[in-house]
């Protein structure tokens, strides 16, 4: 294709013009350039910190997995029948089999997963976690079969903070069993706390006779295998791959992590509309050089050169320095908030962040595209203007009497929220992301018919001084003018408030939530698999000041192998005695026969467990349950299931409880009953168990809720700012661009001090007006956060709350900043003579 005519001849007037704008505007090309970087940082910082997360979680799975083709896994903690062992190992298509006990268990307060294992068998099918014997400093060297010894991963021994040869207690299923460590485990990868112990050891002094929780495969034939594997296996087992593993670990935070990379794009499309916003009134205040450019020979294409070039510059500028920053801010996110950004899917597993070549070069070409997307509407409008008109006009050329377009508007919002109610893919609220993208628009594209709407009643009346009618009849007769100014304003206040408006809504939902659930008086909870048994119960119950003790079971059922596990909750007559059953639907009937169960919201709308269906879950072989009730519940994502304890204990044979709720007798005073029910467990007991008042319990769960959106703060803080930036930054560049107009208003008889009090006046119309299009717009957006993407992302349902104070901290901050603003940049602009400030007018 042939380069127009007169184009490249032209290119020293276009460097003298780009290079000329750059050297007496460097604060608007900077501020854009920084605009483009936020919204590169957060991107590139988020998709780095959730992909070294999952990589790290990836491979602290395997480590506790090994290498198997693959295992069959007890679908709780409760295990399954080791007799199951020899069928599995003699299935078809399956050449060797690895019995494993697997239980959570620390050393001190260090956590791991601690793995019993047949050291021959596992030397065949998971040859990675067979510890390596260290010839210690007292002269005694491991021993894989001693029943003494553990063997540790090099992170597990860093955690405990102990060395090879020390004897340590290592505490799992309720028992503290003193252990050497006996050597170390390098096949396990960096990053995975594990620790080995023999088979025989493990069942026998932790408990678990008769009970194992896996058995890695090594298979010849897969298909065959897995054919084989599920026509054997018992309702309480499910048959895993590492594929499986990594696909659960991804489900557990997909949609915090899409959540988080959807919110740092619109941070960068907000950029996109500043730098749209810079451009459109650099390209007015040059009007007129580009108008003689064209009169001297200049093509269109020209102007159109110069715009976009400036626009690629920003855009390089802007996402290097965004990639950088990116990488600075995933790092200090890791090393403060952790892998997961504080939200708790991925603890215990560490995470360094590493460089992703290919997630840079996309996050560098989004920032350059919306640099240049940005400048590129600006410069066709330039280009488009007759030279001859544009030499003699630099302003908007809107008749005020003309009526301003508002179907685009309302098209783009009614296509917007259209959109936002399609249904989730795969499970992602990607639709809802769309129609806020639309809805985004749409309220920019409304600026300038609200601005004519606000300002007309207005403009209608003689209200006040000169100066604030001459600044009110501006703005409503060049709504274009000032809808440029407000575009960067109302994206980023909508952005904003639209967050704000969900994290208060959320977060009110959750503390209304616990205030209900949290009714008892104090609560007992076991850790390191401990458990009260039979006898503590009723030992505990009678103790002096408790009215009512209600018992509790808790642990993760796998429903699918690559599904995040759900929570079964056993507890004594949900439906007529919990009050801690928040109920938001109930079954009209239920089939006579059926045990009932309870299911959360999140449970209801992954797998469809509505009230009045009979469902199957993997316990006590696979038995049918009617689901009675849906309750309300913030605290599993994945879902939780509520049984009656009698009917889980009939099914299970577990007679263990590990959750308590006390209820004190009138007048009792609870750090006194505290120390009471303390005193009554027995030693081994006493220092795993968790005894905690309410208020505690709420402090820490609503902690807990700030961690997991800090980032989200985060971002409100940064829009915020980048809005703050945007007033200044165009306020100044459309007051400094009017000089000859504050002239010729001079000429008229006005004062420098009631110019200045008419861009005062300007600048707090053109803030206010942003403020309130933006809570508008953001006030809508938020809907669409509250009542579709959240629910689809998270399966959790909730009503608004409008954060009234944020909104107006935020009208009157946008409004100060743009008065001020415009003042600053008016003395400036007002400073010439009027004479000099006329002269140029031919």
């Amino acid at each position: 294709m042939r380069a127009e005519p007169g184009l490249w001849s032209g290119r020293l007037a276009l460097g003298w013009l780009i290079g000329g704008e750059w050297r007496f505007h460097p604060a608007r090309f900077l501020v854009t350039a920084l605009a483009i970087a936020v919204g590169v940082a957060l991107g590139f910082a988020v998709h780095l910190v959730n992909g070294s997360a999952l990589a790290s979680f990836d491979s602290a799975v395997r480590g506790v997995n090994g290498s198997a083709d693959l295992s069959v896994k007890a679908t709780s903690r409760l295990g399954f029948d080791e007799r199951l062992y020899p069928r599995v190992a003699s299935a078809t298509g399956v050449v060797d089999a690895s019995p494993v006990v697997q239980l959570d268990a620390r050393i001190g307060t260090a956590r791991m997963t601690l793995l019993g294992l047949d050291i021959l068998r596992a030397a065949a099918v998971t040859p990675t976690l067979i510890g390596v014997g260290t010839q210690a400093a007292n002269g005694v060297g491991g021993d894989v079969f001693d029943e003494a010894s553990v063997f540790l991963s090099r992170t597990a021994l860093e955690r405990s903070g102990a060395r090879l040869g020390a004897v340590v207690t290592v505490e799992a299923n309720g028992r503290a069993v003193p252990l050497r460590i006996a050597g170390t485990l390098p096949g396990v990868a960096d990053g995975s706390a594990v620790a080995v112990v023999d088979i025989a050891a493990a069942q026998w002094k932790f408990d678990r006779i008769g009970r194992l929780d896996r058995l890695d495969v090594a298979v010849a034939d897969r298909a065959a295998a897995e054919g084989a594997l599920a026509k054997l296996l018992p309702g309480d087992t499910v048959v895993s791959s590492a594929q499986a593993q990594s696909s659960q670990g991804d489900a557990l935070s997909r949609a915090y992590r899409v959540n988080l990379d959807m919110l740092a794009l619109v941070a960068l499309l907000t950029g996109g509309f500043l730098v749209y916003s810079a451009q459109s009134l650099s390209v007015v205040r040059r009007q007129r050089a580009f108008a003689l450019l064209r009169t001297l020979g200049m093509p269109r294409g020209g102007v159109i050169a110069a715009v976009v070039a400036e626009g690629v510059a920003i855009g390089v500028i802007g996402s290097g320095l965004g990639l950088a920053a990116g990488y600075g801010l995933a790092w200090a996110a890791v090393q403060w908030l952790g892998g997961d950004l504080g939200a708790g899917y991925f603890r215990g597993a560490g995470a360094g962040v590493v460089f992703q070549p290919w997630a840079a070069l996309g996050f560098f070409a989004i920032g350059l595209l919306a640099a240049i997307v940005g400048s590129a509407v600006p410069a066709r409008l330039a280009a488009r203007a007759a030279p001859a008109a544009a030499l003699k006009n630099a302003g908007d050329v809107l008749d005020p009497r003309q009526r301003v377009a508002w179907w685009p508007a309302a098209l783009l919002l009614l296509t917007g929220g259209a959109v936002s109610l399609l249904p989730p893919i795969a499970h992602l609220p990607l639709f809802g992301f769309v129609g806020m993208a639309l809805l985004l628009a749409g309220g920019i594209a409304g600026v300038p018919w609200f601005a004519r709407a606000l300002l007309a009643p207005l403009a209608a009346r003689a209200i006040g001084t000169v100066p604030r009618q001459l600044a009110i009849r501006h703005l409503h007769g060049a709504p274009g003018e000032a809808a440029t100014a407000l575009c960067g304003i109302v994206a980023s206040t909508a952005l904003m408030i639209a967050m704000a408006t969900m994290v208060t809504s959320f977060r009110g939902a959750v503390d209304d939530w616990l205030g209900d659930v949290l009714s008892a008086d104090l609560y007992m909870r076991t850790n390191a698999g401990a458990s009260f048994d039979p006898a503590t119960r009723a030992t505990l119950a009678a103790t002096p000041g408790v009215a009512r003790l209600a018992f509790g079971r808790q642990l993760q059922l796998t429903i699918a192998p690559d599904r995040p596990p759900i929570a079964l909750v056993a507890r004594p007559r949900p439906d007529a005695g919990d009050r801690q059953l928040v109920l938001i639907a109930r079954a009209d009937a239920l089939p006579a026969g059926v045990p009932p169960i309870w299911v959360s919201e999140p449970a209801e709308r992954l797998y469809g467990w509505h009230p009045g269906a009979v469902i199957r879950l993997p316990i006590g072989g696979g038995t049918r349950f009617a689901v009675a009730g849906v309750w309300r519940d913030y605290a599993r994502q994945g879902g939780a299931v509520l049984i009656d304890a009698a009917a889980y204990q009939r099914l299970t044979g577990d007679t263990g409880r590990d959750e308590a709720s006390v209820t004190l007798e009138p007048g009792s005073d609870a750090a006194a009953v505290t120390q009471r029910l303390r005193a009554r467990l027995s030693p081994a007991l006493s220092d795993q168990v968790d005894i905690t008042q309410p208020a505690t319990l709420r402090r820490f769960a609503l902690t807990l809720f700030d961690r997991s959106f800090a980032v989200t703060y985060l971002l409100e803080a940064i829009a915020i700012l980048v809005g703050l930036a945007g007033v200044a930054a165009t306020m100044s560049a459309q007051t400094l661009a009017r000089e000859r107009e504050f002239g010729m208003l001079r000429h008229l008889g006005l004062t420098r001090r009631q110019l200045g009090a008419m861009l005062a006046t300007e600048g707090a119309i053109v803030g206010l007006t942003g403020a309130l299009a933006g809570i508008g717009l953001g006030l809508v957006l938020s809907q669409v956060l509250i009542h579709v993407i959240n629910p689809q992302s998270f399966n959790w349902t909730m009503a608004t709350r409008v954060p009234v104070g944020t909104l107006v901290a935020v009208a009157a901050a946008l409004t100060g900043a743009a008065a001020v603003t415009a003042l600053l940049a008016g003395r400036r602009a007002t400073s010439r003579s009027a004479v000099q400030s006329v002269r140029e007018d031919w």
